[in-house]
């Protein structure tokens, strides 16, 4: 029991002690720098008052706020979707009563 202890206490000293991978956008250098101004989009990009209401309403509201989004995807959430990025596509991820579940955000 005691060495499952340590073992234990081993592992999160370990894991704290190493360096959490974020964007950075002064200490990574030019390249990361321009890559960050090639996906800056216009207008509202995120809507976390948006968690919760159902799917129709979201779509609805998104569309009003943000005229430059042309593509609105009601997705079922853990859904597989492409990772490519674009500036006028939000995915609403629901659950099976077609409710938002997560935050919409602009990609």
């Amino acid at each position: 029991m005691e060495s499952k202890f340590a073992h234990i206490i081993v592992f999160f000293l370990l894991a704290t002690s190493f360096e959490t991978l974020l964007a950075r956008k002064e200490c990574d250098g030019p390249e990361v720098i321009e890559l960050l101004k090639e996906f800056e989009c216009n207008g509202k990009q995120r809507w976390p008052e948006l968690i919760g209401v159902p799917a129709q309403y979201a779509k609805g509201i998104i569309e009003k706020e943000n005229t430059l989004i042309a593509d609105v995807q009601i997705i079922l959430n853990g859904s597989p979707v492409t990772a490519d990025f674009s500036c006028n596509r939000v995915r609403i991820a629901v659950n099976i009563l077609d409710y938002a579940v997560s935050m919409p955000v602009v990609g």
